[in-house]
Formats: C-alpha cells, structure tokens, sequence
C-alpha cells in the first residue's frame, strides 16, 4: 500500500486546514490509520488515530477539541480537520496505517508500517 498525504499549507493562528490521506495500491479499510507530525529538530509524535470501521478515536491532549480524525474507506481516505491551529502546530504531518490489530499502542508511531510523505503545515502568529 502507497499513502499519499495532502492539504498543507501556510494558515494564520486561529485558522483551519483539512489534511487529506489517500491510499493506493489496496484497501485500509480494515486497518487502523493515523496522523503524526514531525517540528524540526524534534522526534515524530502522535497527533490522532482511528480504528478500522471508525468505531474508535483518540488523540493527543495537545489537539484533542481542535481536530478531528476521520475515514471514508469508499474512498480509501483519512482526513484530519484541523481548527483553531495555533504557531505550535506548525509540522510536517505524516499519516499512516498499521497492520497492528491492536487499538491500544497506535499512538506510537513504531507500530505504523506505511507511511505517507509528509504535507507541510505552517501556522503564523
């Protein structure tokens, strides 16, 4: 499976984006995904998963009531709504999917076997 994210870009603080994840190659629908993201200098961390079917969420304290993960496995897709970025945002996000049938340990991101290329998100003050 190939994973193409999308939907970086420069926002003012307080703005929005929607990230998007598009996977080729086979289906994710029965596979758990998520997003991470990466400032320079510092180490990948979890932003948000979802489980396979969408039954299941969790995210980082630091997004959680600003963002919002979801699927829409007819379209093989991931997105991430992201409201009220602030500077501290800013990151090269990275989604990715998990062969892992477990749900608890997809906030790490050594789990995640596929990963997509990253989209560049950048918050201004």
């Amino acid at each position: 499976v190939q994973l193409q994210a999308s939907g970086g870009g420069l926002v003012q603080a307080g703005g929005s984006l929607r990230l998007s994840c598009v996977a080729s190659g086979r289906t994710v629908a029965s596979y758990h995904m998520g997003w991470f993201r990466q400032a320079p200098g510092k180490d990948r961390e979890f932003v948000a998963a979802i489980s396979w079917g969408a039954g299941s969420t969790k995210y980082a304290e630091s997004v959680k009531g600003r963002f919002t993960i979801s699927r829409d496995d007819a379209r093989n897709s991931m997105y991430l709504e992201m409201n009220s970025l602030k500077p501290e945002d800013t990151a090269v996000y990275y989604c990715g999917v998990t062969s892992s049938a477990f749900w608890r340990g997809t906030d790490r991101p050594q789990v995640y076997g596929t990963w997509g290329q990253g989209t560049l998100v950048t918050v201004s003050s």
